[in-house]
């Protein structure tokens, strides 16, 4: 390992290896090939790394709710809730089915439960 300064003079670690270990990078190259699905991983990451919205997925995680149930379990307004139904929505974290004049949203599909109580594993880890 060699260190070197950056443009802030601070001491930073750079890889000196000449070789590449073919091993390791195979299996990672086919991966990052692809980087219209890394592009939609990040946007998904994005989608979900916003309090509202993280909010809305757990209220939905309990049971499937209307905007007007969302925004009072929330105590936000229902054009607020909307807003970020339509983000969730557009994501396909979230799908809607109507009811007469309601509108009831649950969450799309069980991997976005999966994920989010994934999220909450490794949040309450011990380090």
């Amino acid at each position: 390992m060699l260190k070197y300064k950056n443009e802030k003079n601070l001491e930073l670690d750079k890889c000196d290896c000449k070789t590449v270990e073919a091993n390791k990078t195979s299996s990672l190259s086919t991966r990052t090939q692809n980087l219209a699905d890394l592009t939609r991983l990040a946007e998904f990451f994005s989608v979900i790394g916003d309090l509202t919205r993280v909010r809305i997925i757990s209220a939905l995680e309990a049971s499937e709710m209307c905007v007007c149930d969302i925004a009072l379990s929330l105590d936000m307004s229902q054009s607020a809730i909307s807003h970020q139904l339509k983000v969730l929505k557009d994501a396909r974290l979230v799908k809607n089915r109507r009811e007469g004049k309601k509108i009831f949203y649950s969450l799309k599909d069980h991997h976005i439960e999966n994920i989010f109580n994934q999220g909450f594993i490794h949040i309450k880890e011990e380090n």
